[in-house]
């Protein structure tokens, strides 16, 4: 029996380029001729463009070429500006936010913050144009607009760190700063100076919703690639057809998982699974230092966790002792 083609085989199907559905008037085309790459095609569709950039995507890259671009100089200026130094030091290199003492002063001195404020301005500037665009593509093609809201989740989580915990607590010094291990520091630091993310409530969902969400998204994506030899992966085709692909998948979930998982449901699954991670982070963040001070002082309170038995002697204030003078 002749199977359908997939990631797996070594034959590579070549077809005529194909420029997308037509759009309705008012719409831009896209432009620019196709091009094939084989390379690409072993992995999956091998034709790239024609590509539709837009105002707004123009807009977002702009943005974030600048933003990019200031964070890389200083880097680069950090390092006296050594191409080889930036290269083996990127992982620790950061640009920091203002200082505490700065508070929310929009315009700090470009080496004590500013430049930070303003590559800051320019990113978020791009992924909210960024958003717009893509709502906007949605739009044209009549699709739902699931991708552009589940990007916003993103987003939430990303304007909480950056933007609307630093307001409420008052300075731009509780934002993150640019930087691989930098950013990890300033992670850690944060959950031992709030007594430990881990009693956080909203840091347990999204931590379940982020593991969720990976094993929800593996188990569709080897549940489609293990019928793919029956064409599982051309979902429209196969839900109206029966002994198909689709229906072996079904069938499989029920007898491992103990419930049914259409092509829509498990969709829904994982898009919420997914969505809910940022957006219940983001709002474990936001309380963090704004209403509670300590989390693990919370978590006792609430019957969370358990009081931490007494394993040392108290410390004695030694200004307290007999005999000494104040």
């Amino acid at each position: 029996m002749a199977e359908y083609q997939n990631i797996f085989t070594r034959v590579q199907v070549v077809g005529p380029s194909y420029a997308g559905i037509p759009l309705e008037r008012g719409n831009k085309e896209r432009e620019g001729p196709p091009v094939h790459s084989h390379l690409l095609g072993k992995l999956g569709d091998a034709q790239i463009g024609p590509i539709y950039l837009g105002w707004y995507g123009l807009a977002s890259a702009m943005c974030f070429f600048i933003a990019f671009e200031i964070v890389g100089l200083n880097m680069l200026a950090s390092v006296n500006w050594s191409p080889i130094q930036l290269v083996r030091q990127l992982p620790w290199l950061a640009l920091e936010p203002p200082p505490p003492s700065m508070g929310l002063k929009l315009f700090p001195p470009l080496n004590e913050g500013g430049w930070w404020l303003m590559a800051g301005f320019f990113m978020t500037a791009s992924v909210l144009l960024w958003w717009v665009r893509m709502y906007r593509r949605a739009r044209a093609l009549r699709m739902g607009t699931h991708v552009a809201w589940a990007f916003a989740s993103a987003i939430w989580l990303m304007l909480v760190l950056g933007f609307i915990r630093p307001i409420l607590m008052g300075s731009w010094g509780e934002a993150v700063p640019f930087g691989i291990f930098p950013h990890l520091d300033w992670t850690a630091a944060f959950s031992i100076r709030y007594g430990n993310l881990f009693y956080n409530p909203f840091h347990m969902l999204s931590i379940a919703f982020l593991y969720g969400s990976t094993l929800l998204f593996a188990m569709h994506g080897a549940t489609i690639l293990a019928v793919s030899r029956f064409g599982g992966e051309r979902e429209i085709e196969q839900i109206v057809d029966r002994g198909t692909a689709s229906e072996r998948a079904a069938l499989f979930w029920r007898w491992c998982m103990g419930f049914n998982a259409t092509m829509e449901s498990i969709h829904r699954w994982a898009w919420w699974f997914a969505v809910l991670c940022p957006l219940v982070g983001g709002i474990g963040i936001l309380l963090t230092g704004t209403v509670v001070d300590n989390w693990y002082l919370w978590a006792v309170k609430h019957h969370v966790a358990p009081i931490y038995p007494a394993v040392f002697a108290p410390v004695i204030d030694p200004s307290t002792l007999p005999g000494v003078r104040p």
